[in-house]
């Protein structure tokens, strides 16, 4: 038995484990994909947040496989003591589960919803995608968040706009946009 419980053993089974564990757990993710959620009735005082923490189980195999894998390249490659070889793996692993965590905190800002009011289009100008008839619904191309938009909107004018036509935008009511020609 203490033939098995060497150090080069133990960081080759922690490797290949979590090596294993994170490409299956990538795999479900590509599978089945990221935003699955649980829906459970459980009565219970405390509140659960699911998303991404420092310590999840992503950062965790990260450390393992980080550790796992430096720890057998420290030892085989470079030929160094086990102190250094499990300093190596300590330092290495906790890299790679620093790395991760950074990586997923980037992942999880670009999910961002940008949450725009219309309200602010009030009195800015744009054109018209389409032609829109007096009292008619078309479409117009706006700069709304600093973003060429193309949105709904009602000609209350006494006169067709022609599409490419300049607009303006006179009100926003129940999330409408109402125009008039320029």
């Amino acid at each position: 038995m203490s033939e098995f419980l060497t150090i080069e053993n133990i960081f080759w089974t922690l490797a290949v484990f979590a090596t294993v564990l994170y490409i299956l757990k990538l795999a479900v993710f590509l599978i089945v994909g990221g935003d699955v959620e649980l829906e459970a009735d459980f009565d219970s005082i405390t509140e659960v947040e699911t998303s991404f923490t420092f310590l999840s189980v992503q950062s965790v195999l990260a450390f393992l496989m980080g550790f796992g894998w430096c720890g057998i390249s420290a030892i085989m490659q470079f030929s160094v003591s086990t102190q250094i070889a499990l300093l190596i793996a300590l330092l290495c692993g906790f890299i790679c589960m620093f790395l991760s965590a950074w990586l997923m905190f980037s992942i999880k800002k670009l999910n961002k919803t940008v949450v725009t009011d219309i309200n602010e289009l009030i009195g800015k100008q744009g054109k018209a995608y389409t032609a829109i008839e007096p009292n008619g619904l078309g479409q117009i191309e706006i700069n709304l968040n600093n973003k060429l938009s193309i949105l709904a909107a009602v000609n209350i004018g006494e006169e067709k706009i022609e599409a490419f036509a300049p607009v303006k935008v006179e009100k926003v009511e129940d999330k409408k946009i109402y125009v008039v020609k320029i």
